[in-house]
């Protein structure tokens, strides 16, 4: 008899790191370079968003429609952080500040940024 065993392995991605893609939160960062100056909003509701600042993969932006699922941000006005102030500026400055290692903030999954 023979037994098939499938191994799964879990991968967590915080924010501060180099893959990370998701909301980010600005408390005490240095203001963030835009890829767009106005937010973006897929879904207007009736309910009113502050808006999010978000880093997403190369290629969401221009085609929001069809990615703000996977951030969990389609009625949500959203800002898109560009890539060269998130990892210069921003995550070096949140490592400082959170440690090195160390898992706060969201972690990676649907709807709240995902990896590689």
């Amino acid at each position: 008899m023979k037994i098939a065993l499938a191994l799964a392995a879990a991968v967590s991605i915080s924010i501060g790191q180099p893959n990370f893609y998701g909301h980010i939160d600005l408390g005490g960062a240095p203001p963030p370079v835009l890829v767009y100056r106005e937010p973006m909003v897929v879904q207007h509701t009736e309910v009113v968003y502050e808006p999010v600042y978000l880093r997403v993969r190369p290629g969401h932006a221009e085609h929001w429609a069809q990615h703000c699922s996977e951030y969990n941000a389609c009625g949500r006005p959203v800002y898109f952080v560009q890539d060269d102030w998130y990892s210069n500026t921003y995550a070096p400055g949140y490592r400082e500040r959170h440690g090195q290692g160390h898992a706060k903030g969201r972690k990676h999954g649907h709807g709240k940024g995902h990896n590689d």
